[in-house]
């Protein structure tokens, strides 16, 4: 079950609550940035007359207004980042699913995904899909570690980190070291 309806019967109530950024943003290289989350909320479903809002709002909240007119295939890495949060959050999920949201970042992109992320977090739940640590020790409160499909440890990141590195828990949580 996600968001309380299942997986097998209930996949379209399921869309309407997840908003999902794999690790390449799905966006259209042709589009302008505006044109396609315009593009995206009406394929979401969003009510004609609330189309324009949300879109506005998600251009605030991912600060994109500077290249709202620009072709999404001309943006940086950062920016392509970006838009595709806008394009999850779009529809306003109760659950942000975001799978390596910072991987091949500049430092200073990082700070700023970052930022974002943290900032969604007080209205949505947030689930980051990463290899990267450091991700989850900036940004989250809790930790699911997976081993070949299957959890392997799960708890409060505070927790793995009293007695060691949150490097040496995923490592002995994995292997055993």
């Amino acid at each position: 079950k996600i968001c309380g309806f299942d997986l097998s019967t209930q996949a379209n109530e399921i869309r309407r609550n997840v908003g999902y950024l794999p690790e390449t943003p799905p966006i259209y290289g042709d589009m302008r940035v505006g044109e396609y989350l315009d593009f995206v909320a009406r394929l979401r479903g969003i009510a004609p007359k609330r189309v324009r809002s949300c879109v506005v709002d998600v251009i605030e909240k991912c600060s994109l207004s500077e290249v709202v007119s620009q072709l999404c295939a001309t943006l940086s890495k950062g920016f392509k980042q970006r838009v595709g949060i806008a394009q999850a959050l779009i529809h306003e999920p109760p659950l942000l699913i975001l799978d390596e949201p910072t991987s091949g970042l500049d430092p200073a992109q990082i700070i700023e995904v970052r930022k974002l992320i943290s900032g969604l977090a007080p209205k949505h739940t947030v689930l980051l899909s990463t290899h990267g640590l450091t991700e989850v020790e900036q940004l989250c409160q809790k930790v699911l570690i997976l081993s070949e499909g299957r959890l392997v440890a799960q708890g409060a990141v505070a927790e793995f980190t009293q007695e060691r590195s949150l490097e040496e828990a995923f490592l002995h949580a994995v292997s055993g070291m």
